[in-house]
């Protein structure tokens, strides 16, 4: 049984704001401890993953550039993917029986979520097929065109909430409680792990009822702006106004590229 994981840092256990995340207003203790809280998640969630028969474990690093966590941090019943993937959301995820979803966040203007956001903080809003829509939908749409369903997604109580709506059959982990971007009611590292220990079994336990997510096609991506920006001319992109641009095609994972 092969699993993959994909861990953002935002949604992991103990963090807390910008402080973990940017270095420009963090401080240097605090961005070392994020790598740290990263992989202890990453660490439980494999360990369920293995008392749960996985016998094939991939770990993405998935937050920025994927140079957070190292080699030497992370269980060794798993391989690591760092670093840069052109091209590709998961790497060698074709052949995998399910997706976990660990550490995301809410959408981009979700009420008091921490750390919310959409992919980039130029990002005020992206629709898939004129749904609004977030990290956790991107995601979960994208596996399912390699065929894998997402079994389950860790994250704050808001990030879990929009996991519902999108993944109601996926099993929701939630480490901590958001009250602002900036603010959380944060549980024992040692309790939230053994809640994701204990998710992540049940998750693979559960995998028969999930199943890969499917959109009609074609698909339409829709992204406006924080700020508005001269149009980059190419036909593939159509420009609703200054700041919204939106593309159609037969692939997100293709089309979410497109723009880089």
């Amino acid at each position: 049984m092969k699993i993959y994981i994909f861990c953002d840092l935002e949604g992991c256990s103990g963090i807390n704001g910008t402080r973990f995340t940017v270095p420009a207003v963090g401080d240097h203790h605090r961005l070392q401890l994020a790598g740290r809280f990263m992989a202890g998640d990453i660490n439980a969630c494999i360990e369920g993953a293995v008392l749960a028969g996985a016998t094939e474990i991939i770990v993405r690093d998935g937050h920025s550039e994927g140079f957070n966590v190292t080699r030497d941090e992370i269980d060794p019943r798993a391989d690591l993917i760092s670093g840069t993937t052109p091209r590709q959301r998961f790497a060698d995820i074709d052949g995998s029986d399910g997706l976990i979803l660990l550490g995301y966040h809410g959408k981009a203007g979700t009420v008091g979520a921490v750390l919310d956001h959409t992919m980039d903080t130029s990002w005020q809003n992206c629709w898939i097929n004129d749904r609004l829509a977030g990290e956790i939908a991107i995601d979960a749409v994208i596996a399912g065109e390699h065929g894998v369903p997402v079994l389950m997604v860790s994250g704050d109580d808001k990030a879990c909430a929009e996991a519902a709506q999108w993944l109601p059959d996926a099993v929701r982990c939630e480490v901590k409680k958001g009250f602002h971007c900036n603010g959380a009611r944060l549980p024992s590292l040692e309790k939230s792990r053994a809640l994701i220990k204990e998710k992540t079994r049940e998750a693979i336990a559960n995998m028969g009822k999930c199943k890969p997510f499917q959109l009609p096609h074609p698909v339409s991506f829709k992204v406006e702006l924080t700020e508005r920006r001269t149009p980059f001319w190419d036909e593939r992109f159509r420009w609703v106004d200054a700041r919204t641009w939106e593309i159609t095609g037969d692939s997100l994972e293709k089309l979410f590229f497109a723009q880089f």
